[in-house]
């Protein structure tokens, strides 16, 4: 089962004075990128949510995010510490009475502008029964991402499907005209030979070369490995999950296949066809880059 790199899960929490939001999207990357941001009364535990992310999610870019709303209006606006403004203003009426210099026009946006002033002094301590809840949250935020991850690798499955189908029938599409461009190589250089040569020639030499000359342009390997190939695509993507990378490899082989057959095709309905296998092939690898 296939599994895409993109993704988005949210969950929520109702407490009694306030509630948590997680948050969790990821794109695709070669690697697991993860950046958190979680409010601060929840930082003790970001070894353990990143624990938890990674079990789940192996690979990208991955942003998690979790914050609290308050219910109580008056908490919303950050707190002015009245002891640290407080203790600043004393130190600076001291300053001015022992060196004379001249006491601020405006106390108050002075003040203010203080270093830690406009936090709390008391450090709030993370109680155990609400971080189970809130662990509950980001377990079903993580589990609606991979839900979503698994229903775009669902859709992701099936454009593979169509489109290897494509190249291989546009690969069966060949047959015929490499038959005929046997036949148009032999009486274009017979043809050459006549007009350009006035003596009779070694027809039985003209033949050995003719058929040097065709087995180097011969096809068949090009069509077994990229039969092949097709078929390892196709295998490899039920194997599991976490096939991206194998699946890019897989699709840079078809991909020296299909430009071994333009070379050698030396016929303009075969050079047709190449075009669009590659054109097949490039969404192909648009794709994979999204598979995990």
């Amino acid at each position: 089962m296939i599994l895409s790199m993109t993704g988005y899960g949210k969950a929520t929490a109702e407490l009694p004075d306030k509630k948590i939001n997680v948050e969790i999207k990821s794109l695709n990357s070669k690697a697991l990128d993860l950046s958190t941001r979680i409010a601060p009364v929840y930082r003790e535990k970001e070894i353990e949510i990143r624990a938890e992310i990674t079990k789940a999610v192996e690979r990208g870019k991955v942003d998690f995010s979790l914050w609290i709303e308050k219910k109580d209006s008056c908490d919303l606006a950050s707190p002015i510490n009245r002891q640290v403004i407080a203790a600043y203003y004393q130190q600076i009426l001291e300053i001015h009475q022992a060196t004379g210099i001249p006491q601020p026009a405006d106390w108050f946006s002075t003040l203010l502008r203080m270093p830690d002033v406009m936090t709390k002094s008391e450090t709030v301590e993370l109680d155990e029964n609400e971080w189970a809840m809130v662990y509950a949250v980001i377990v079903e935020a993580i589990g609606q991402l991979t839900e979503f991850r698994r229903q775009e690798g669902v859709a992701l499955e099936k454009k593979f499907h169509e489109k290897i189908d494509n190249i291989a029938r546009l690969l069966d599409s060949v047959a015929p005209y490499e038959k005929e461009r046997v036949e148009k190589i032999k009486e274009r250089i017979t043809d050459a030979l006549e007009k350009t040569i006035s003596v009779d020639y070694d027809k039985n030499r003209l033949e050995q070369e003719l058929i040097y000359y065709i087995e180097k342009l011969d096809i068949n390997e090009e069509k077994q490995r990229l039969s092949n190939h097709l078929k390892y695509f196709v295998n490899t993507m039920t194997g599991g999950h976490g096939q991206g990378k194998k699946l890019g490899f897989i699709a840079q082989e078809m991909g020296r296949e299909i430009n071994t057959l333009g070379s050698k095709s030396n016929h303009a309905e075969m050079q047709k066809i190449v075009v669009q296998m590659k054109d097949e092939l490039e969404q192909i690898k648009e794709q994979v880059l999204n598979v995990m």
